[in-house]
């Protein structure tokens, strides 16, 4: 059973097109894997696009903090698509290449006080879905209030992101960079 297909394979009906038409308009230019995974649900396709074109480009959290925490979501889910992705957005942002390696290996990086945070709250979230207080206090004191809300958001919409991606077996791209196996995937 082929769990995905790439859009050009798709005989899409007049709702799924109005969904590719309006993310193509928005600020990816393109439709991502995971819009295409979604499209047999037009409405589910459509609400999630915007929500996800918010997460990625218009929240107050610069860019750099908002890969970071996609990074830790995708090494989390080993969600190999959406590491590709974003691992090369994550070096656009200004990640450096020993962060975006120690995340990849499942070590913790060298990071600023504020971005530690945020690799931090990723960290427990994915992991467990809760923070203690002492972790909610930092993320809120470094973060404020926009911002640490802005970052549930970001881990949430990341999280159903790498489950559809997942669950539909959607390939890493030819030529992006690879997400090696956690040592508990590989044994």
């Amino acid at each position: 059973m082929t769990r995905s297909r790439p859009l050009e394979a798709l005989a899409l009906d007049a709702a799924q097109q109005r969904v590719c038409d309006q993310v193509r308009a928005g600020r990816r230019g393109t439709v991502p894997a995971n819009v295409v995974a979604w499209l047999p649900s037009p409405e589910l396709a459509e609400r999630a696009a915007r929500l996800g074109e918010f997460l990625r480009y218009e929240t107050s959290l610069p860019p750099a903090l908002s890969e970071l925490a996609i990074l830790v979501v995708a090494r989390h889910w080993s969600c190999g698509y959406e590491w590709a992705v974003h691992a090369v957005e994550a070096a656009g942002a200004g990640v450096a290449a020993e962060t975006v390696a120690a995340i990849a290996a499942g070590r913790v990086p060298a990071l600023e006080p504020t971005a530690l945070v945020v690799f931090e709250v990723t960290g427990a979230l994915v992991a467990g879905g809760r923070l203690d207080d002492g972790l909610y206090a930092r993320a809120v004191a470094a973060l404020g209030e926009r911002g640490f809300t802005e970052l549930l958001g970001i881990v949430g919409y990341y999280t159903l992101v790498a489950f559809t991606l997942n669950a539909r077996e959607v390939p890493a791209p030819a030529g992006a960079p690879v997400l090696p196996p956690r040592v508990a995937d590989a044994g």
